[in-house]
């Protein structure tokens, strides 16, 4: 039985792997690479393929395995996303055009797959809770708000092809518990053909020269393919989770999405300009080193997962794990809103300041 799933396992991430070499040359050739600026401190021009190279990997998966996802219009929605993400990181499109290509997507999803969310089950109390004429408005909300909070986390290497194994390894244990085998396996190909990426992204083992970007093509995509999957296990006549579960499958995306958003429309700034106040942004003030930070994400988006994975096994009531999960956003916004304080609190008390003054002290006098 293990020999039947480690061949299928090594084929698709070998085919992942080739996919992504194929495609980083493909962008060398057409210029498809991301220049460094200001806010972009990385070495060389990068290409920006990543997440095509990923997803023509999987939609080939499902062109063989059609039955691994619930509606075949899926494919229809993710290459729309893919086209319209390589046209906007060959062209920086204009945030309406992006706006306008998601909300396609999601009314595609919705109507042409019969897939919303019409039921949050006792999220807010005991006792059903029926969306009605809401479930739609509710789903393009998710929906929109899920594709962008994966673009918004891309922000170091590797950070987002992690969170994206971290959910989606998250909902294939969740689908298979359930018995959605098809799901499940849909799920972890994703994981697998991801892994390579992630290895490429972070210069291992081929070095920096080999190095790749995931791009919006494939953030925004993984974003929905997350979102699908979500609302697929928790509607339905079939239920493989809580529809509160996804939001601590994916927490640290969301929550981080969320008080960015909140505090860019305080400031009456447009909620998706980029900025460097992000997590992993804050980490790094902190005196973290990229792969420091890289890490202590990880560990918290493990945690936040467990804690759903967990909450959802024991059947703990969703509106408990939903209040939970409200706690931790407005934990996190309180420290986000407040995070030059409590930087200069923690630099302090971890002495990160006096080691960074000692060292540029040293560094001054090894060059005189």
């Amino acid at each position: 039985m293990n020999e039947i799933l480690f061949f299928p396992a090594v084929l698709i991430f070998f085919s992942s792997f080739l996919s992504l070499l194929f495609f980083r040359k493909v962008a060398k050739v057409i210029n498809l690479v991301d220049v460094p600026t200001s806010r972009k401190a990385h070495q060389g021009e990068v290409p920006l393929v990543g997440g095509l190279s990923i997803f023509i990997v999987v939609l080939g998966f499902l062109m063989i395995t059609p039955t691994a996802i619930s509606a075949p219009i899926y494919v229809l929605c993710a290459l729309i996303l893919l086209i319209m993400g390589v046209v906007d990181d060959y062209l920086d499109l204009s945030f309406k055009v992006r706006l306008f290509g998601q909300l396609l997507v999601t009314l595609i999803m919705m109507y042409g797959a019969d897939l919303y969310l019409h039921a949050l089950h006792n999220v807010l109390m005991p006792g059903e809770i029926n969306l009605g004429l809401l479930g739609p408005v509710l789903t393009v909300i998710v929906v929109v708000g899920a594709i962008n909070s994966f673009n918004m986390i891309d922000g170091i290497d590797g950070l987002l092809g992690c969170m994206s194994i971290v959910t989606f390894a998250s909902m294939a244990l969740l689908f298979y518990l359930s018995s959605a085998i098809d799901s499940s396996l849909l799920c972890i190909v994703v994981v697998i053909a991801t892994l390579p990426y992630i290895f490429m992204n972070l210069g291992v083992p081929l070095g920096q020269k080999f190095k790749i970007f995931m791009g919006d093509a494939g953030s925004t995509v993984i974003g929905f393919t997350v979102v699908w999957m979500l609302i697929e296990g928790s509607q339905g006549e079939v239920v493989s989770f809580s529809p509160v579960t996804g939001l601590w499958v994916a927490a640290i995306p969301i929550m981080d999405a969320v008080s960015t958003i909140i505090r860019r429309l305080k400031k009456g700034q447009s909620p998706f300009k980029p900025d460097r106040e992000h997590l992993h942004h804050i980490l790094q003030r902190l005196g973290f080193g990229p792969k420091e930070t890289l890490l202590v994400i990880i560990i918290a988006a493990c945690s936040f997962a467990f804690v759903g994975i967990v909450g959802d096994i024991l059947d703990v009531p969703e509106y408990m794990m939903l209040y939970g999960f409200i706690f931790c956003q407005l934990v996190y916004h309180f420290i986000m809103t407040r995070i030059w304080r409590v930087t200069v609190i923690i630099r302090r008390f971890l002495g990160i300041s006096k080691r960074q003054k000692a060292r540029r002290k040293n560094s001054k006098i090894q060059q005189s």
